[in-house]
């Protein structure tokens, strides 16, 4: 085994893999960037190396000086974590030319896969099953476009080097291929450096299964079952599960059987994931295809531990360190059903666009971290409360897996997992997990990767948290405030009490764009009640420490906590929960003044591209301009109709949150 190797990511796989070589004795150095300076996965290493700015390129990128920062601290070998470097054959090359072992797959396997169209082609020879489509060199538009109508609409347009849903198309009408084509080149030169892409017939109701395999040097390669990642959102994962559901015995060996083979056909080594296409044929039935490669370890790998009770990092050091796989394709068990969600900062109301900012509050649920423990949820996260989340990266926060006997079990504990997990600061998708995880398709195994969109009314429509319990738990909240600044002086008394009748107090607040008022109303006699409209429910409210409310409205009682970030208040409440803004009318007297004819940055990020020109006249909805954020493209359209004003910003400029990208009149 080694004595000391380096981590070349960061995040929750850089702490993952710290917390597994610290259990074998390992020492690990940790590489970061400007940004990263105080980050988990500093702290969770023995070492650390500084490696250049915040911007990916000029850090985690730079692979000769991540080479560097091994060689000066005697580390034996690299392990690349996923993403960045990962699937990198010129970084792998190198990790061998310095005499650092690369803790993946040779270099050569990582070239066979790392092209979509070459790994296809690899894969026919190997009798895989393969989408229809065009996996050619010959990149002419006019040559895509052609294909495109042979294979028949809709088509998926996908970058040849590229994963994670990024340079990824599904265009429906022959007259939307060009500008699709253009985007997904775009993005795929700017995330991969290459700008190839394939031309494949779009499966109607796709499956996203994948199967894990595990290859050492000594020509052992086994699989450890499959994982369903159907549930997505803009082509990238939300839900991963296993065993997939409905999945029978002989299809799974079949689909396990053309894994290994696929493993096999490059001269793999280490842990790497063979991802299929899959659709039902009839009777349940269901037909798998060939998608793509990934020649590393998956951000999904813990449902697969949890289920097979392996621990994955451990198989990598020990593969890396020469050593045969621990077990052969018999003895590998399964037992019962893993779910894992995974926790970003995001706003799925606003189309799942990225956030950033610090985490003001980061409760979890009672968890074991990087290890399975059946009684347990499991959270694997490289952010804390405190802690600060950048635009520079990925905008996973942690992922958060439970186990269970069967999938009833495992449906029942990550929903009360997810209930118990308090994030406020920047967006986040918690909430939305919860409503994924009760809709109907989730909770009967509905799965295709259109789910989310076809669950839209239960996902984006539904009421977060009913009005009373929100406003309630605001009262709760200031009245608790209120009492804890009490003292022995009898003028400090917060509790409302008037010489001549009762007090009444009131909320403006406002919950998804809509503004409510809510009045409490206090008596001499102590009796409090909460007025919304004409509706009037006697409140008693207790605090409970720890942001934690017991509140009695009614007949009913509830046990909630409530969190402050400025003059937003976050509740959550077994229901569900909600972010509440409370408004001051004197306080926030003009704040919107003039703002009229303005489109601004919704986050930071790189102006990408204009689409438009000063002086040009656009129609509602069209697109405007194009920027780049953790990691994917966003595009800007116009709110109305109306003529471009002004351009402030030219493609190329970084723009921070709120800058005016440009400025429309009111007319056209």
């Amino acid at each position: 085994m080694f004595r000391k190797i380096l981590i070349a990511n960061r995040g929750e796989i850089a702490c993952r893999v710290a917390a597994t070589a610290r259990r074998l004795g390992v020492r690990t150095v940790a590489v970061y960037s400007d940004a990263d300076a105080q980050a988990r996965h500093v702290q969770a290493c023995d070492e650390a190396v500084a490696i250049g700015g915040a911007a990916p390129r000029d850090s985690y990128l730079r692979w000769q000086r991540i080479l560097e920062a091994a060689r000066a601290s005697g580390a034996e070998a690299v392990h690349p974590g996923y993403g960045f470097l990962s699937e990198n054959e010129d970084f792998a090359q190198a990790c061998a030319e310095a005499g650092l072992v690369f803790i993946g797959p040779p270099p050569a396997a990582i070239r066979s896969m790392g092209s979509k169209s070459a790994a296809k082609a690899l894969m026919a020879e190997a009798g895989v099953p393969l989408v229809p489509g065009y996996h050619g060199a010959d990149n002419d538009p006019a040559r895509l476009a052609a294909e495109a109508a042979r294979i028949g609409y809709p088509v998926l347009i996908k970058a040849s080097a590229g994963g994670g849903g990024k340079g990824m198309r599904r265009v429906d009408r022959a007259e939307d291929f060009a500008a699709a084509l253009t985007s997904c080149q775009r993005e795929a030169q700017a995330s991969f450096g290459d700008a190839q892409v394939l031309v494949e017939r779009y499966v109607l109701k796709p499956r996203h299964i994948e199967i894990q395999v595990f290859a050492d040097g000594h020509g052992h390669c086994i699989h450890l079952g499959e994982r369903d990642c159907s549930v997505q959102r803009r082509h990238q994962k939300v839900l991963e599960e296993s065993p997939a559901p409905g999945l029978g015995a002989a299809r799974r060996a079949e689909m396990g059987a053309a894994a290994v083979a696929a493993a096999r056909a490059v001269g793999y080594v280490g842990a790497g994931t063979v991802e299929f296409i899959a659709e039902e044929v009839g009777d349940g039935e269901l037909r798998f295809y060939f998608m793509e490669m990934n020649t590393r370890l998956q951000v999904e790998h813990p449902v697969t531990e949890a289920v097979t009770g392996l621990d994955l990092v451990e198989w990598q050091l020990r593969v890396a360190a020469g050593e045969p796989l621990p077990l052969a394709q018999a003895q590998v068990r399964q037992h019962g059903h893993a779910i894992e969600a995974r926790l970003c900062a995001e706003n799925p109301e606003a189309g799942f666009l990225p956030a950033s900012g610090r985490l003001v509050v980061a409760r979890w649920p009672e968890h074991v971290a990087f290890r399975h423990d059946e009684r347990l949820p499991r959270v694997d996260g490289g952010f804390g409360e405190g802690d600060t989340i950048t635009p520079w990266y990925d905008s996973m926060i942690a992922k958060l897996i439970v186990w269970g006997e069967d999938r009833a079990h495992a449906l029942a504990r990550l929903d009360a997992a997810l209930a118990a997990t308090h994030l406020v600061g920047p967006a986040n998708n918690v909430a939305f997990l919860r409503r994924v995880v009760a809709s109907r398709s989730f909770a009967e195994a509905d799965l295709d990767t259109a789910l989310i969109e076809r669950e839209h009314a239960a996902l984006f429509e539904a009421p977060p948290l009913a009005l009373h319990w929100a406003a309630a738990a605001v009262v709760a909240d200031a009245l608790a405030a209120e009492q804890a600044a009490q003292d022995a002086d009898p003028w400090s008394r917060r509790d409302g009490w008037r010489l001549h009748g009762g007090a009444r107090r009131r909320f403006e607040l406002e919950i998804g764009g809509q503004r409510h008022v809510a009045q409490v109303q206090r008596q001499h006699g102590g009796e409090t009640a909460l007025e919304i409209g004409a509706s009037r429910w006697p409140l008693a409210a207790r605090a409970l420490g720890a942001a934690r409310h017991e509140i009695v409205l009614g007949d009913e009682r509830v046990v909630l906590a409530v969190y402050r970030d400025g003059d937003k208040r976050v509740v959550f409440a077994p229901a569900g929960s909600v972010q509440i803004t409370l408004h001051d009318p004197i306080v926030h007297a003009g704040d919107h003044a003039g703002e009229t004819g303005r489109l601004s940055a919704p986050m930071p990020g790189k102006l990408v591209a204009l689409l438009v020109e000063a002086g040009q006249a656009v129609r509602r909805g069209q697109p405007l301009a194009v920027m780049e954020a953790m990691k994917m493209e966003h595009t800007i359209v116009a709110p109305r109709d109306g003529v471009v004003l002004a351009l402030p910003y030219r493609p190329g400029d970084a723009v921070a949150e709120g800058a005016e990208l440009l400025r429309l009149s009111g007319d056209a």
